[in-house]
């Protein structure tokens, strides 16, 4: 049922009033036998029978309902003094509380002059029906205060929700134009690199043979051709306050790692293979994914040994991080949107991470970025 539980749907929320009313009526019949007098019981209960209905219907209870259930409460007294007390509890949820006084006042105000036999001032009946009357109200000022905090909370974790999965959204669209961004670089590399070889190639071949001299030509158009494409299309991806790069932005691990030494950490770094060995895309991302482990360990577990493992041996490179518990740093607090752009750069290169608890405390990051598979050359 959409989420609702059936028995707080408004549906089942109307029959239980309506039967929570009928119970009413037949308390105020029961009640209205001490009148001696028939006709002045079944009016009792006929007028009682007449407010429940009008209580029942939502449209009613705020504008009618109050009207005829305090007149019929001036006229026959505590014998209906239960339907007022709904009246008002229904007043003070809606916000109402200053109406909600007033009919109370006018109904006990006129049942000075009501049905002697059912009048609240005989005795000591005032006592419960005031009673009965005041605890409608508070509940019903309880019961539209609790509804309104409900309702905001609601709302704030409803907004939270959205905000987060924005934030998301946010870093996994960050991380794809720094995705695109790098490849800019290593491409634009790559390309002026063939180029430029190209080029030498065919200004220095003056002997090679017609086919040959041509198709270098055509190779150095088709690169030049690529290279302006390329940033055409991904050139606006950069940082516009960053310096153009002329040579990919891959960073040395060891350097990385050397820093975070200097800067306190306890790093032990293992390096397996060389690596050229592994696509600059995954090298990226290995410096990436270390970066932010690091960064984390500082954060959550200050002073404790980091250790760090990378494997760029084909057919793929591994990535491993791991600390134990430690202090948290002073800058503790933190998004976690740092994972969800690892996570999204490395599910675009076919790879898998996987972040979390590793026992007694311990924290673990750990990627793995299968390599491209080796295309057949020309025959």
């Amino acid at each position: 049922m959409d989420g609702v539980t059936w028995w707080r749907s408004p549906a089942w929320a109307t029959v239980g009033r309506a039967a929570f009313l009928a119970f009413l009526v037949v308390t105020i019949h029961h009640n209205s036998a001490r009148l001696d007098d028939p006709g002045g019981q079944w009016a009792v209960t006929v007028a009682a029978a007449l407010c429940a209905a009008v209580l029942t219907v939502p449209q009613l209870r705020l504008s009618a309902a109050p009207l005829l259930v305090s007149a019929a409460t001036a006229c026959w007294g505590w014998l209906l003094d239960l339907l007022l007390a709904v009246v008002l509890f229904d007043l003070a949820v809606a916000r109402r509380t200053r109406t909600a006084v007033l009919c109370a006042a006018l109904a006990l105000a006129g049942n000075l002059a009501g049905v002697r036999a059912a009048s609240v001032w005989v005795g000591q009946r005032w006592v419960s029906t005031l009673t009965v009357l005041l605890f409608g109200l508070v509940v019903g000022l309880w019961q539209g205060n609790r509804r309104r905090l409900v309702h905001t909370l609601a709302g704030q974790v409803e907004q939270l929700r959205v905000e987060a999965r924005l934030r998301e959204d946010a870093a996994r669209a960050a991380e794809r134009t720094r995705i695109a961004a790098e490849m800019h670089d290593v491409l634009a590399h790559r390309l002026s690199l063939i180029a430029l070889h190209a080029g030498v190639l065919a200004t220095r071949g003056g002997g090679l043979p017609g086919p040959v001299a041509d198709r270098l030509a055509l190779l150095r158009t088709a690169s030049v051709e690529a290279l302006t494409d390329l940033r055409e299309v991904l050139g606006a991806l950069h940082d516009p306050g960053a310096a153009p790069a002329g040579a990919p932005a891959v960073r040395d691990l060891r350097a990385l790692v050397e820093d975070a030494r200097e800067a306190g950490q306890q790093v032990e770094l293992t390096v397996t293979g060389r690596a050229p060995d592994a696509p600059t895309t995954h090298r990226l991302a290995a410096y990436r994914i270390v970066q932010e482990a690091l960064t984390n360990a500082r954060k959550h577990a200050a002073g404790a040994p980091v250790e760090v493992r990378v494997d760029y041996r084909p057919p793929t490179t591994l990535v491993h991080v791991a600390n134990p518990a430690g202090a948290a740093g002073p800058a503790a607090v933190d998004s976690g949107y740092g994972l969800v752009g690892l996570r999204e750069r490395v599910t675009a290169l076919g790879g898998h991470l996987d972040a979390g608890p590793a026992g007694t405390g311990s924290w673990r990051l750990s990627a793995r970025l299968p390599h491209p598979a080796p295309k057949d050359g020309p025959a």
